[in-house]
């Protein structure tokens, strides 16, 4: 089958991006916080864990954003949301088994440059006096060029930050004006500028597809200039129009959106560009200077894939923090309260902010290790990790049927046990690890198209 048939096929299949598997509208409002505790107490303390934190504030509000988040027009709901979050962080303490080693930090929202520099200072404080940091661990946070000031730049740099990621998403004045994100250039550039001076060595830039009255031609455009602020990573998103869920992108005129195969050409043409200027493609939807750690992983085989995407880390606990937060550990994923009214109330209760989660069965950590790897290396020996995870490689008579009809397309191989993709067959990766997903065909979850 051809390439364009393929995607006529395939493309507009609604499939989860996989940063989880399970992913998050199979979880239960059943799990209790005193099982997630459980949990927690039961944390190998020699294991170094990564640890997540939420902001979900922002101070302007794009349209396209699916995130949750709050217009943070005061700083008043701000400071109370840390003094929230530094409680939090006692609490969770509280029942893990010791001192615990953290090799990835990452802040995450909404915007945690939202913070007063002062307030930054204290969590990060609050952190490292009740946790150990791992020599060379990696600590990220997320802004929004547009009010990242000067002075917050500089903290960054003080409190060791080692990589910063930026929104960008598309510099074209039209496609900026319908997503609510006016944002040129200059402010990205000074942006940059400001965190390299201060000390932050990796720069990460997020673009994205499928915009509003957006063409090859403005993304293109848009990564040209994004390439001459020298990113170590870019992250090209398809953009997922969920209005059901995410109530703001009804903003957006859908009429202005493109169609499957412009989405499709818009991400061929952005990779082609990437790739022509040096980096490495890696997975799905990331690309990486070839000395970029990333890059270093996914030639090695060491690609992982969590809440934050493609990513080096392999910790099998990711402790979350904040409203609305996923952590994990090896028994199950859990998430706060998304509201940042109850999850204040359950932690001054002094109980876990849990609003949901999952245990996982022998099956399901099976199943997440396939399509992880699927996701990450584009191929999987499937007997093998039968035998890795003592499961019988006996997947559902579904599953076979469609694995069959995709090797029969031209979408993957399958020798033996087997599998993996064609090139023509890597943009619908997440189609392929779908036929894995157990729960997809139970629940009708609404989910982004596949490009």
């Amino acid at each position: 089958m051809t390439s364009e048939n393929l995607l006529q096929k395939y493309a507009t299949s609604a499939v989860p991006r996989y940063t989880s598997y399970p992913t998050a509208p199979h979880f239960s409002t059943d799990l209790s916080p005193e099982t997630c505790r459980g949990w927690l107490e039961r944390v190998d303390p020699s294991e170094p864990v990564s640890l997540y934190l939420h902001l979900p504030f922002c101070r302007e509000v794009c349209w396209y954003c699916g995130c949750n988040m709050r217009l943070a027009a005061r700083y008043e709901p701000v400071a109370a949301y840390v003094e929230t979050l530094l409680r939090e962080i006692d609490l969770v303490c509280g029942f893990l088994p010791g001192p615990i080693e953290i090799a990835h930090l990452a802040f995450g929202g909404g915007t945690p440059t939202v913070l007063e520099p002062d307030d930054l200072e204290r969590v990060m404080s609050a952190l490292r006096s009740r946790f150990r940091l791992a020599p060379g661990a990696e600590l990220s946070i997320e802004s929004d060029p547009r009010t990242l000031t000067d002075a917050m730049s500089e903290r960054i740099g003080k409190l060791g930050f080692t990589r910063a990621s930026f929104g960008v998403q598309e510099f074209d004045p039209k496609v900026q004006e319908a997503i609510h994100r006016i944002q040129p250039p200059d402010v990205v550039a000074h942006a940059i500028g400001g965190l390299r001076r201060a000390g932050v060595r990796h720069i990460n830039i997020d673009l994205i597809y499928g915009l509003p009255h957006q063409t090859v031609a403005s993304l293109t455009r848009s990564i040209a200039t994004c390439l001459e602020m020298r990113p170590d990573r870019v992250a090209l998103f398809g953009y997922a129009h969920v209005p059901w869920m995410a109530k703001r992108q009804r903003m957006i005129a859908e009429d202005a959106l493109p169609g499957p195969e412009e989405r499709a050409d818009q991400a061929a043409s952005a990779a082609e560009a990437l790739i022509s200027a040096g980096y490495q493609a890696i997975g799905l939807d990331h690309f990486a200077r070839e000395d970029d750690t990333l890059a270093v992983a996914a030639r090695n085989g060491e690609l992982h894939r969590n809440f934050q995407g493609y990513t080096t880390d392999r910790a099998r606990t990711l402790l979350a923090l904040g409203a609305t937060s996923i952590g994990r550990t090896p028994e199950g994923y859990f998430q706060n309260e998304p509201v940042p009214a109850a999850w204040t109330q359950a932690i001054e209760a002094g109980r876990l902010p849990v609003a949901k989660g999952i245990a996982l069965t022998a099956d399901d950590s099976l199943r997440a290790h396939v399509i992880e790897r699927i996701m990450c290396d584009a191929e999987i020996d499937l007997e093998a990790a039968g035998h890795q995870f003592g499961q019988p490689d006996d997947w559902s008579a579904d599953a076979l049927e469609q694995l069959r009809d995709m090797a029969e397309d031209g979408l993957i191989t399958l020798d033996g046990g087997h599998l993996k993709l064609s090139e023509e067959g890597r943009p619908l990766v997440r189609v392929v690890a779908a036929a894995f997903d157990r729960y997809l065909a139970r629940n009708k979850a609404r989910h982004s198209v596949a490009i």
